[in-house]
């Protein structure tokens, strides 16, 4: 614990009690490796303080201390957000984190999941299966939390056939800007829990939740189509002829696909949930262009989640390094048309990227996310059907690497109808948060924005559970958003989860990027 005498280290050690390893203050050593924990390294954040609490008492306590000392605060569950948001986002919040809170319990009646909001999500699908064999969707990274995965969105393979994660939350326990421990539902604390499902950070710290869950499928078709080109134009065609499959709109939901762009040609993983007998009679196989390299594997459900973590190398995405992204949704009328594919993919051959670590990845959404009407919850992207998320490391990170990712999203947006050529026109997910956006929240929550504003300034006028693109009470909205838009932080997101992601050539060069970034730790 830190020794100094300030009213707010006072408060949080008085929560501690004397536990070890419960609090820490910037003036520990050991501080930023140790406790802060930083995901993406090119944004830098120091919290006030990093505390470890055990029970929701805990919170409410330092929720307290935190509004008494005009302090903000964030939960971090598993600590990859993209901006380092989970850390306040910038200096001097108070950063919870949710570690100890890995409580799970399944009603065998109800089938209903009861789960710690530290749960890491692959300890999640173990302990489904080892409870009746259950599932709930989510996304593919082990590493990532259910704290911040199941309060924005939980996009992942299985979202076409059951929706997001956030679509599985029944109840959640949270705590709430004055210290209240509430229960929110679909019949209790209504609007809160209707914010919770797809901006949760900014309303309070949930510490628990109840999902409804799923029988696991019985099997999985998994596969990787490699290609590789000379130029990354050869491509246009292949990746034109997987949109063409990712926007039929009678795709079979069992199917989920992902194309990745990387400096040697693409990949796209392709998943469903059934036998090889019923893919086959999907006829999905044979609507591939030509000239790739199938590679099949038949699993069970939870050999399949771990099928994902490798096929994507994220058993590495907890390691810290520098990274830059971008993002965009595309509904039914966005499809990118093959001339402009063609334009882009054209202009990547020329351009100097600054880096050989860069992805582009696009992923097909829809199906029952996109049964949930728009307004039901605060996730406002139900009317997508695919998602790009572009990622670049670097080492340092330059700003050629940064143009190169921004360029290339300005020529994404050059594509879509001109009324929604800006960045809150069509939007994107809030789970690939993007600091460099200057109108950020009209872009994660769309027309579900002003019902948002409201419900803060009900459960937290004060704006105590903050970061720089966070939900502002309704009062303070013009002024809050146009700070927000003009914050210190550097204009740099992370590579998520999702953001290593290629063939075997790929995660060659990856991992050697992975082992420079260590020997550079080493030699810091």
């Amino acid at each position: 614990m830190g020794n100094s005498g300030s009213s707010l280290q006072t408060c949080l050690n008085n929560v501690c009690n004397n536990r070890t390893n419960c609090v820490s203050y910037p003036s520990n050593p050991l501080y930023q490796i140790a406790w802060v924990k930083p995901y993406n390294l090119d944004i830098e954040v120091t919290p006030v303080a990093v505390i470890r609490p055990t029970t929701a008492q805990d919170i409410s306590a330092i929720v307290k201390c935190a509004v008494a000392n005009d302090v903000k605060v964030q939960a971090k569950s598993g600590g990859h957000s993209y901006g380092n948001f989970g850390l306040g986002g910038k200096d001097g919040a108070i950063s919870i984190d949710m570690t100890h809170f890995q409580d799970f319990s399944v009603d065998t009646k109800t089938w209903q999941a009861t789960v710690g909001a530290g749960t890491l999500l692959g300890d999640l699908n173990t302990r489904l299966h080892d409870n009746g064999k259950r599932a709930v969707a989510h996304g593919s990274c082990p590493g990532v939390g259910i704290g911040g995965h199941a309060t924005i969105g939980g996009l992942g393979a299985m979202s076409r056939m059951w929706g997001s994660l956030l679509d599985h939350v029944v109840e959640v326990e949270v705590v709430t800007a004055d210290g209240s421990i509430k229960r929110a539902s679909s019949t209790e604390n209504q609007d809160l829990f209707w914010a919770i499902k797809g901006a949760g950070a900014n309303f309070g710290v949930v510490t628990q939740f109840v999902l409804r869950t799923h029988p696991e499928p019985g099997s999985v078709v998994q596969f990787l189509y490699t290609v590789s080109f000379g130029k990354q134009a050869d491509m246009a065609s292949t990746f034109t002829a997987w949109q063409n499959i990712v926007f039929d709109m009678n795709l079979d939901r069992r199917f989920g696909t992902e194309f990745i762009m990387e400096p040697l040609g693409c990949i796209i993983t392709g998943t469903f949930y059934g036998s090889q007998a019923e893919f086959n009679a999907t006829g999905i196989q044979g609507r591939f262009p030509k000239g790739g390299k199938f590679s099949f594997t038949i699993n069970d459900w939870l050999a399949s989640t771990i099928k994902h973590a490798e096929n994507e190398a994220l058993h590495i995405s907890s390691v810290a390094i520098p990274f830059y992204s971008k993002s965009l949704g595309f509904r039914q009328q966005d499809a990118i048309p093959p001339s402009k594919v063609q334009d882009i993919l054209s202009w990547i051959d020329t351009v100097n990227k600054g880096t050989l670590l860069w992805f582009v990845v696009f992923d097909a959404e829809g199906g029952a996310i996109n049964d949930v009407p728009m307004n039901a919850t605060a996730y406002a992207q139900r009317d997508k059907v695919m998602f790009y998320q572009s990622y670049a490391i670097g080492l340092p990170l330059s700003q050629t690497t940064r143009d190169f990712l921004t360029n290339f999203h300005n020529k994404v947006i050059d594509t879509l109808p001109a009324s929604d050529q800006d960045e809150g026109g069509v939007g994107t997910y809030a789970g690939y948060v993007d600091p460099a956006l200057s109108n950020a929240q009209q872009a994660y929550w769309g027309d579900n924005l002003p019902r948002l504003e409201q419900v803060k300034q009900t459960y937290d006028a004060n704006d105590v559970f903050s970061n720089p693109q966070g939900v502002r009470p309704a009062q303070t909205t013009t002024s809050s958003s146009n700070s927000s838009s003009t914050t210190d932080t550097p204009p740099s997101p992370s590579a998520t989860s999702s953001a290593v992601r290629a063939s075997k050539s790929s995660l060659d060069r990856l991992y050697l990027g992975i082992l420079l970034v260590c020997f550079f730790h080493v030699l810091l």
